[in-house]
């Protein structure tokens, strides 16, 4: 079943039993970095310096990713990759959570915290796409082989968003971590692409740094 990549995202981020995301803090930023990554793949956007300009604004037939690229399309003025992260953020989210329950993937359930509180949880319903993602990873992470252009992207914005021992929690950290910068900066996408891969890997890593230091902050 064909999964964009924030979806994908979040399949690696979902407890199966228990539906709630691992990682939270760091996976709505990948999950936002991942719309504008489709949209540079599809030929949609491109960045220049740091700003993301249209390329193309005929919509994709993905409601989430059209009305990202409806949001960037309309805008008064360009705007750079972080901006554009921070706008895309919760929609990005409901889109990816919406199209894993369209899908059959993960079901959505509300439960009461304390008998009052309502927390919405999406439990797995259907593995097989998560199972199929994992061993796209594990073929190009864990054993070297050659990832198509998805597959390498989303080894990209794990890497930028951190986030690896949701793909590989059981691999050696240190081989794993080489081999996941090795394809994120690697060659394999068209230039125009490539660069809007490494300008969501930079913000990527600077929104991760940020969150985390502010619940230290918080925490202190």
């Amino acid at each position: 079943m064909e999964t964009t990549l924030g979806e994908q995202l979040l399949l690696l981020s979902l407890d199966d039993a228990w539906g709630y995301e691992k990682e939270p803090a760091k996976i709505v930023w990948a999950v936002a970095a991942a719309s504008l990554v489709e949209l540079a793949l599809a030929g949609r956007i491109e960045v220049t310096g740091d700003t993301v300009l249209v390329r193309d604004p005929a919509p994709l037939g993905v409601p989430s990713l059209d009305e990202a690229l409806s949001d960037i399309t309309g805008y008064d003025a360009p705007g750079k990759v972080k901006d554009w992260m921070y706008h895309l953020k919760k929609p990005a989210m409901s889109g990816a959570t919406d199209g894993l329950v369209d899908k059959g993937l993960v079901r959505r359930e509300t439960k009461k915290v304390l008998g009052v509180f309502p927390v919405r949880r999406y439990p797995a319903a259907d593995g097989s796409a998560e199972t199929a993602v994992r061993e796209r990873l594990d073929a190009a992470v864990l054993r070297g082989g050659t990832p198509d252009d998805r597959t390498a992207a989303l080894v990209a914005l794990l890497h930028g968003a951190k986030l690896r021992k949701l793909a590989f929690p059981d691999g050696d950290a240190r081989a794993v971590e080489s081999r996941m910068a090795e394809l994120a900066e690697g060659q394999w996408a068209a230039p125009a692409v490539r660069r809007v891969i490494d300008a969501a890997r930079t913000a990527l890593t600077v929104m991760v740094a940020t969150t985390a230091i502010g619940v230290v902050t918080g925490a202190a």
